[in-house]
């Protein structure tokens, strides 16, 4: 209104101006004409102004308009292209690298723990290839965990392990593998999915296993040889928590999953007196991309119930065929677990035993030399004539002490103040990873070792550890001889 109120002040300025016509025109006239004036004033005017705007929306030459999200360095090549968002319509080729959500929205957190150790052994019975030494520095491990919400109900957990990093040869233990990868669907607290790669719930320390959760550098012998820790498999299945009291709590996991490899291509069986059930896990098995032996899947399961804050006690099992090529040789796992604390005293636990039935016999097609069904002898990794063990069994009991002395807390606060702590602990192992032998005196397997240990911890992430291990019943793999030994181990553990 201001420009029209403006063109019409002109036009009339203007008039005096105009051919001598315009003395004879009336009043009605000269304003018809002010107004077709002013209106073709104001045409010219938009048009003007348009012409500016539209000039502005054209990219200067050689100019890209910026796409959305994020990533404010990716071109694209069209006007009006800006506005696609990074997905399978987007175009260009160096650009498709970006189509990927969490480019535009991250979702993932990305976390994990590392341990390293020195180990001092009495005996030379540390394994380095070279007939053993005494003592000697390992970074165990190495483990980034990633995590993700996709949505409210849509998770994503995964872990990565490298074992023994140093070593780039895998043949030379080094180990390479993915712990755990799944995705949960939530439905609601007592019933949710799980799909991937499962660490399976067999015994309660294969869960919790992480270096810096554990106040002993080792873990427990039965958690290595009976329950092969780390135990992960793929499939699928449910889990959920119930509430059947007013402080009571109760945790199930229920999965199929691929089932053990118990066997290698020739009908030797993995599980031995020296290794225990530890080589029929899924992740060193020798089939083509860790597949399905016999298109067989196993059953594993938890159940933990917790009457009250502080104490709870599990019970798991795991079943499944280990054979392949039409034999039917089972893995059956059993597991209980124990956990009750107290105030600064905590009691935990672990009792498992396991049978790999028809371990000990030849099974059909395998190309050793023996008759299907016969008793199998002088197979490497076992003692006396070699027959590979049916059975095993092993247990640990731990009791754990936490404190903080007064007089440290005083002289340092920063360093001992509130959140670190100090932590003594105890604990007795035992295992037999071949209670097929009557005498029970002989087999590699037979195991028996005391731990003493004291740890600090600034915050509960970070554990520095100490322990003396005491060995009455040792197995010297480098010489293959049962022996007496002890170690002391000193390790540092953290999350990050």
């Amino acid at each position: 209104m201001r420009i029209r109120s403006i063109l019409g002040a002109l036009v009339i300025t203007a008039l005096p101006f105009t051919p001598v016509w315009a003395e004879n025109m009336t009043p009605e006239d000269i304003k018809k004409l002010v107004d077709e004036a002013v209106t073709k004033r104001m045409q010219e005017h938009e048009q003007r102004e348009g012409g500016v705007e539209r000039r502005d929306q054209v990219p200067p030459a050689g100019q890209y308009p910026v796409g959305v999200g994020p990533m404010t360095d990716v071109k694209v090549e069209r006007p009006g292209e800006e506005k696609v968002p990074l997905s399978f319509s987007a175009t260009g080729s160096g650009r498709l690298v970006y189509a990927k959500p969490f480019v535009a929205a991250p979702k993932a957190v990305v976390g994990g723990y590392m341990d390293i150790q020195y180990r001092s052994q009495r005996q030379g019975s540390l394994e380095s290839g070279y007939g053993g030494t005494t003592n000697g520095f390992d970074q165990q491990r190495f483990v980034p965990f990633i995590y993700a919400d996709i949505t409210e109900h849509v998770k994503m957990a995964s872990e990565l392990e490298i074992e023994h990093g140093i070593r780039s040869d895998s043949t030379q233990g080094t180990e390479v593998s993915l712990e755990f990868a799944f995705i949960d669907y939530l439905v609601n607290e007592p019933i949710n999915i799980r799909a991937g790669i499962i660490l399976l719930p067999v015994g309660k320390f294969n869960l919790l296993h992480d270096s810096p959760l554990n106040d002993l550098t080792d873990r427990p012998l039965v958690s290595r040889l009976v329950i092969p820790s780390t135990m992960s498999e793929t499939g699928a299945g449910f889990y959920g928590t119930l509430y059947p009291g007013r402080t009571s709590k109760l945790d199930y996991e229920l999965y199929f999953t691929t089932g053990p490899c118990a066997y290698n291509n020739d009908g030797t069986p993995r599980i031995n007196e020296a290794d225990g059930t530890k080589n029929s896990r899924q992740r060193v098995c020798p089939s083509d991309d860790g597949l399905d032996i016999n298109n067989g899947k196993a059953a594993v399961g938890r159940l933990a119930y917790s009457p009250m804050l502080g104490i709870e006690v599990g019970g798991s099992g795991y079943y499944g065929n280990g054979a392949a090529n039409g034999n039917y040789n089972p893995l059956s796992i059993v597991a209980f677990d124990w956990t009750f604390q107290r105030g600064p005293f905590e009691l935990i636990g672990e009792a498992a035993w396991a049978y790999a039935r028809g371990n000990s016999r030849a099974i059909q097609t395998n190309s050793l030399g023996f008759a299907p069904g016969s008793l199998l002898s002088g197979i490497d990794g076992n003692s006396g004539i070699g027959a590979p063990p049916q059975r095993s069994m092993g247990y640990y009991i731990q009791g754990n002490y936490h404190f903080m002395p007064a007089f440290l807390s005083k002289w340092s606060p920063k360093r001992f103040g509130e959140g670190s702590t100090f932590t003594a602990v105890i604990r007795y192992d035992r295992v037999n990873t071949n209670l097929d032998d009557s005498n029970n005196t002989g087999g590699w397997g037979n195991l028996e070792q005391i731990s003493f240990g004291l740890n600090y911890r600034p915050v509960e992430d970070v554990a520095f550890k100490m322990s003396y291990q005491y060995q009455p019943m040792a197995f010297n793999p480098n010489t293959e001889q049962r022996t007496h030994d002890s170690a002391l181990v000193i390790s540092a553990a953290t999350y990050f």
